[in-house]
């Protein structure tokens, strides 16, 4: 059924009591309007800097009597026809026993006509008396029509502000504007869609990162989620050439939304390795891979001393989440968020928040309009990890990110140097990969960054003299920790998927 049949229905069924939690009141009025055009009611609305008007009729009469909760609500049960009545923000006077009462009274019929009732409002909270009577009802977001419609209508209205020049448009970025402006209300889509016109003049792709930026700023109000702007491409991470392949092949579906037939949406991966080997690097590159904003998830702002409250944290992120699709979102440290599934001396609160997390993961749909959200945990302890989390089908694959191999090393060195703006052709990176064999790339970076100290204090320029004796003198830490690490390893081999 469609929203406007919905809402019929509830009208024919005579509900004494409708809830509708939106910001959105102009959509609310004129949704009961167009309802009318199928069950014929007289529609009132009532606010507190009005009062109660009739507004059924082409024009909207004058406020019948004092803009008073208590008298609007008397002349309500003195009405001698039933009607519909839209009070907007009319739930704070439920604190006073007399509202409540009066409202009770016209809720169960007592002495009055059958009326419709409809509280409408940013948050409603009810008293319990009332709650129990009343049927909460949820207004669509509007679709992707609905949204070009908006689009084009700010354009025109960026014309007449200024002198007729008209919006450039380019076709298919309009469309992914679209798309991006999914999940969110009419007056909010506007909103951005006016900032991004009036911004420039044009809409493009160059305004599909801002869009990002604006519309993670509106939905992320709990605060746990991070927006990471930094994302890399693939070409700035060194090595994991088949996980870079595995994202290349699925970058097509997962954008667009449409998954063809016989193939499901990619939904995520879980990447394990030693510590300082790319894994949150390449997590800021799948990203950049698929083309789309990149969240974290900090499962430390997540944790409250409050009964419930955690849980509630982390339905609030993940509804973000949701909301701000396409996106990758990035778990970091997984094992450390879940206390390894236990749940022991915490009252039983990382139970919960795993059993939330892999109901999620399994329920989560993918949007039709484009993308959904994808994945990327991120662990180093996989002994920490709770088994639920490991079983098959929780994520699409789990890749392991081991230490760089003579190559990729090679590349390490490349890369870092070129970041520093030296030429890693003036250096023989064959012999210095060969040396830092057990070197992670962080601790290759590291290396660069202790020899070019050295050279500043030697008033030098850097070598390969001076950063071979800095790798010679580092110890990594698959030699300080190389029980950990070799087990690790050995337990990924046969258990996962090497990322290159």
């Amino acid at each position: 059924m469609s929203e406007l049949q919905d809402l019929t229905a509830l009208i024919r069924a005579n509900t004494p009591l409708i809830v509708i939690e939106t910001q959105d009141e102009g959509r609310v009025v004129e949704l009961f309007r167009q309802a009318l055009s199928q069950v014929w009611r007289a529609l009132y609305r009532w606010s507190i800097t009005e009062g109660l008007r009739r507004i059924d009729m082409d024009r909207e009469d004058e406020p019948e009597g004092p803009p008073d909760a208590s008298a609007a609500l008397q002349a309500m049960k003195l009405a001698e026809q039933r009607g519909i009545y839209l009070l907007l923000d009319f739930h704070p006077y439920l604190g006073y026993a007399s509202s409540q009462r009066q409202l009770r009274d016209l809720v169960q019929r007592r002495n009055c006509q059958p009326h419709v009732v409809v509280l409408v409002g940013g948050k409603v909270e009810l008293p319990p008396e009332l709650e129990a009577a009343a049927v909460r009802f949820n207004p669509r977001l509007p679709d992707a029509n609905a949204l070009l419609k908006m689009v084009r209508e700010e354009a025109v209205h960026y014309a007449r502000e200024n002198g007729g020049r008209r919006v450039e448009a380019d076709g298919e970025a309009v469309q992914q504007i679209v798309r991006n402006l999914q999940g969110l209300s009419l007056p909010d889509a506007r909103r951005i869609a006016r900032q991004l016109i009036y911004d420039d003049g044009a809409l493009s792709a160059a305004d599909l990162p801002q869009l990002s930026k604006l519309k993670f700023e509106l939905l992320n109000r709990s605060g746990h989620l991070h927006y990471e702007y930094d994302t890399a491409r693939f070409a700035e991470v060194a090595g994991a050439r088949r996980l870079k392949r595995w994202i290349e092949q699925r970058r097509a579906v997962f954008v667009s939304g449409n998954a063809p037939p016989g193939l499901d949406a990619p939904k995520g991966v879980l990447l394990l390795g030693v510590q300082g080997c790319g894994k949150s690097m390449l997590a800021k590159a799948t990203a950049g891979g698929f083309g789309v904003p990149l969240l974290r998830l900090d499962f430390g702002t997540l944790y409250d001393k409050f009964h419930g409250e955690t849980e509630k944290n982390l339905r609030s992120a993940l509804a973000s989440a949701e909301q701000l699709a396409p996106c990758v979102l990035w778990i970091d440290e997984i094992e450390k968020g879940l206390a390894g599934g236990s749940g022991e001396g915490d009252g039983g609160v990382s139970r919960r928040v795993l059993g939330y997390l892999l109901t999620w993961m399994a329920e989560r749909k993918s949007s039709a309009a484009g993308g959904g959200v994808f994945i990327v945990a991120t662990a180093n302890q996989v002994s920490e990890l709770p088994p639920e989390l490991l079983r098959k089908g929780r994520f699409d694959e789990i890749f392991f990110v081991d230490l760089p191999d003579p190559d990729t090393r090679v590349e390490v060195l490349r890369l870092h140097l070129t970041r520093r703006k030296l030429e890693p052709e003036n250096f023989a990176l064959p012999a210095l990969a060969a040396a830092s064999n057990g070197f992670s790339g962080a601790e290759i970076e590291q290396a660069i960054v202790a020899a070019l100290y050295t050279a500043h204090a030697e008033q030098k320029a850097l070598d390969t003299d001076l950063l071979m004796q800095e790798i010679r003198n580092t110890r990594p830490l698959s030699v300080i920790m190389a029980e950990q690490v070799s087990a690790l390893r050995a337990w990924a081999g046969e258990r996962t998927v090497p990322a290159d």
